[in-house]
């Protein structure tokens, strides 16, 4: 049976409804998460293009290069997130035939935070290793999206705290998030496979 998404329960914590005889809440408080996001975007994007690229960030043993390093790291990524895509799907009812079991929560929830930190190394070497670069289309792209993805994220996490959302809101800003890391993961991990093969 469908989980009703707007149904407030201790497993599955989707965005609750307006209640009824409540004016509905005001755009304008939507304006904080908004904001915050623009100030991350391009506060990452002025920070990588001002700031000198070291060339590194960092490196893992095993690993015959920082290109192998964060492909392998996005890829991870990005195998999360479309953990917990799946996930919120199944808890919206979104899934036909699937029943949604009492781990699906925390497995949305885990799987987000796992896919989110792998991330970080990743835009710690693009952005003090490479630097905000726009020499071709594919890294114009990359450059252009990663940042969007960090201030679509923080978004995200203040909107999940926010009271009264819109039913439709929460999901387009997490549809943008997740579409963002797979233009990432496409510009990137999938280019680097393509052209030095699949290798550590």
């Amino acid at each position: 049976m469908p989980v009703d998404p707007n149904a407030r329960t201790a497993s599955f914590p989707g965005p609750p409804r307006a209640a009824h005889g409540h004016a509905r809440p005001s755009p304008a408080r939507f304006l904080v998460p908004a904001l915050v996001a623009a100030a991350v975007a391009v506060g990452l994007g002025v920070y990588g293009r001002t700031h000198d690229p070291a060339g590194t960030a960092f490196n893992l043993a095993g690993f015959n290069s920082t290109g192998a390093v964060k492909s392998w790291l996005a890829t991870a990524a990005f195998a999360f997130a479309l953990v917990q895509v799946v996930s919120a799907l199944a808890m919206y009812g979104r899934l036909p035939g699937i029943r949604v079991a009492s781990w699906t929560a925390p497995a949305h929830r885990w799987s987000g935070r796992i896919a989110f930190l792998l991330t970080v190394p990743v835009a710690v070497h693009c952005l003090y290793g490479l630097g905000y670069q726009a020499y071709e289309s594919r890294v114009m792209w990359h450059s252009l999206v990663g940042c969007f993805f960090f201030g679509a994220f923080s978004a995200k996490m203040l909107l999940l705290r926010t009271e009264r959302l819109p039913g439709w809101l929460l999901p387009i800003v997490g549809g943008l998030t997740f579409a963002a890391l797979t233009v990432i993961w496409l510009t990137s991990a999938l280019w680097f496979f393509r052209t030095f093969g699949v290798t550590t």
